[in-house]
């Protein structure tokens, strides 16, 4: 019998957003985790350069990985071979690699709640056993080496996200080197996401392998790089362990894009153009946290990086999902309910993503208002 996985509310949302859309109404979408700008200018011309020149076959581009290795000296001080790199079909498909590449079926492995839908999902479809540790306001919305430290018996395994999806925290350098001595002596393996990677309002983001070597990263291009329909990411495996990665790889999914992987190498050159992004994000950001706490919602998780507020509405609501279904037709502001995220206590939480144009940020507020307010 297959493992029961739940949908993602918040595709639901964005379908009905569209649906409104499609008969006449004016939506904002706030619901969903990408960037509303588009891919580096120049890395669209490569694209287009590479599409009427070559027949795109099969492939996985050498100088991207070796790109992606230096990424890590340059950004970290990680010394990382371009061997450790797997080019995939997204970061979802990376996230699945790591798991079974790591872990067998009936392992338990530790997650924060909240946290990302797809880390509960994909662990119950392997038929793993997601242990979710409650990291909510108490400890500030962080996983923490404590927490890892009170599991009897230790999991096999612990998803770190830092900055985090949904609430946007960042785990400090000092904790992340407390996690990774608590893991080191209980023998407990770590995948790091590090999507988020280059969205940092407050301290920067760091990587796991600067204190861990051994650990699996999970990174893609869809987020900082704003190629998320480009479906292009990559798992960062120790050599220990990246031919079996690659095995499974080959099956499952061949390679990735070969446009992608053209068009992503350009992409890692336009950090001018890729920084004035977080710009615009940073100012939605501020215009959120200074405008938020007038409609009602200020209890919200500390948004360091990514891109959205994570918001307690518990004195309005126990149904996240009825909620924001209610505000999408009232206001036509399409916003993700928090049970995706926290099936114990994501009934009074929301998700608002601020990856969004500032004008698109500064109309929602003034739909919002009005609904939250009554005037």
């Amino acid at each position: 019998m297959s493992a029961q996985v739940e949908p993602i509310r918040a595709i639901a949302i964005s379908r009905l957003a569209h649906e409104l859309q499609a008969a006449g109404r004016s939506v904002i979408h706030l619901e969903l985790g990408q960037p509303s700008t588009g891919a580096p200018r120049a890395a669209i011309q490569a694209a287009h350069q590479v599409l009427d020149t070559s027949a795109l076959g099969y492939w996985e581009s050498p100088a991207l990985t070796a790109r992606i290795a230096r990424h890590y000296a340059e950004t970290y001080g990680a010394a990382v071979d371009p061997e450790q790199v797997v080019l995939t079909c997204g970061a979802s498909p990376a996230l699945l690699l790591a798991m079974i590449s790591r872990f067998a079926p009936g392992d338990r492995v530790a997650l924060a709640r909240p946290g990302y839908v797809a880390y509960r999902n994909t662990l119950k479809a392997l038929r793993m056993v997601p242990v979710e540790l409650d990291c909510g306001a108490a400890c500030g919305y962080r996983l923490t080496a404590a927490a890892i430290e009170a599991l009897d018996p230790p999991p096999a395994g612990v998803i770190i996200a830092s900055p985090a999806n949904p609430t946007g925290t960042i785990i400090a350098a000092a904790e992340l080197e407390a996690i990774v001595a608590v893991c080191r002596r209980r023998n407990i393996q770590i995948i790091s996401d590090e999507i988020y990677h280059g969205w940092s309002y407050t301290e920067p983001a760091h990587s796991i392998v600067e204190f861990e070597p051994d650990a699996l990263v999970v990174n893609s291009f869809s987020k900082y790089y704003c190629m998320t329909g480009w479906r292009l990411g990559w798992l960062l495996a120790p050599l220990s362990v990246v031919e079996r990665v690659r095995g499974y790889a080959g099956n499952l999914f061949l390679t990735a894009p070969t446009p992608s992987q053209h068009a992503a190498l350009v992409a890692m050159d336009s950090r001018d153009e890729l920084d004035a992004n977080v710009e615009t994000y940073r100012r939605n950001r501020a215009l959120l946290l200074q405008a938020l706490p007038t409609l009602g919602l200020d209890a919200i998780a500390p948004p360091d990086g990514a891109f959205y507020i994570y918001a307690d509405v518990q004195h309005l609501t126990d149904d996240s999902l009825g909620f924001c279904t209610r505000l999408l037709h009232d206001t036509g502001v399409a916003l993700a309910p928090g049970v995706d995220f926290d099936p114990v206590e994501g009934s009074h939480f929301i998700r608002m993503s601020f990856a969004a144009s500032t004008p698109d940020v500064v109309e929602a507020l003034a739909r919002l208002r009005p609904w939250f307010t009554g005037r």
